[in-house]
């Protein structure tokens, strides 16, 4: 975290923070306050911490990541050099904000799917942001669900180019399964027929992309019935407002949407002399 923290800062004040220099002493110091301005999963106060630790300056948690907390409540309190933390204000407000959108999305999602079947799983996907990747993953975490695949070196996921340029899905798969013993192997379909194929040629996930909900949900059932401990997944198109139909139709969700689409949470850095 820490050398991410420094790339970030370095991207940010550049050869150095010109305004603060002109209009702000070196001696003089401040004290601020980081505020929820709308209800929220808080989630990135313990890297904005870290921001703020990496410039001189001292931050105090006040609520932990992953609690819930109200428009104004105090998440973080800072002091030190003035300049310190007016260099780092922006950069611990995009953790806090970004992250925080984050986690609560996933948490209401998460809820609202658990209320129709308590044990599935609401998961993140690689639509990330380039560089920012595992502090949406931990966001996702932080709110309840399933980070996913970290990047393409963590799991077997065969995908829809992956089949054509196999030759098809029982090639995709034997090919796989010959060469992998220590991970599972997961495989995304676009219809039955090659659901069904999946599941006879060994795959240990099958994703069920694109496919309606009520589709979903009766082939979910069929593919169980078929073999129990097979695990499936849906993907492609779902978004808060259709995700509740899905929660009976898979063991696993997954929505690009928490953290493609996802708004910012609100938060602010109030700051005086000290």
């Amino acid at each position: 975290m820490r050398s991410r923290i420094r790339e970030y800062l370095r991207e940010d004040i550049g050869s150095g923070d010109i305004t603060s220099e002109l209009v702000v002493p070196a001696t003089q110091m401040a004290k601020g306050r980081v505020v929820a301005k709308e209800t929220c999963v808080l989630a990135g106060a313990a890297e904005a911490a870290e921001v703020f630790h990496e410039l001189g300056a001292k931050a105090v948690l006040k609520r932990k990541d992953g609690s819930y907390v109200e428009k104004g409540d105090v998440v973080m309190t800072v002091s030190g050099p003035a300049r310190a933390l007016l260099a780092g204000e922006r950069l611990a407000l995009n953790f806090i904000m970004r992250m925080s959108g984050i986690a609560t999305v996933t948490r209401g999602l998460a809820e609202m799917c658990r209320e129709v079947n308590p044990e599935v799983r609401v998961a993140a996907t690689r639509k990330t942001v380039p560089g920012f990747r595992e502090f949406e993953k931990r966001a996702v975490a932080l709110g309840g669900g399933d980070p996913h695949r970290f990047g393409l070196d963590d799991s077997v996921l065969i995908k829809d180019n992956h089949i054509r340029i196999a030759g098809g899905v029982r090639e995709a798969l034997r090919r796989a399964k010959k060469s992998s013993f220590t991970k599972k192997v997961e495989i995304e379909v676009e219809n039955e027929k090659d659901a069904f194929a999946a599941l006879e040629a060994g795959a240990d996930i099958v994703m069920l992309d694109n496919f309606p909900p009520a589709e979903a949900g009766r082939l979910y059932l069929a593919l169980k019935k078929r073999r129990p401990d097979i695990v499936v997944e849906v993907s492609g198109g779902i978004t808060p407002a259709n995700i509740r139909g899905y929660a009976g139709a898979a063991d696993i969700i997954s929505v690009g949407w928490i953290t493609h689409s996802v708004r910012s949470a609100d938060f602010s850095m109030e700051m005086e002399k000290a």
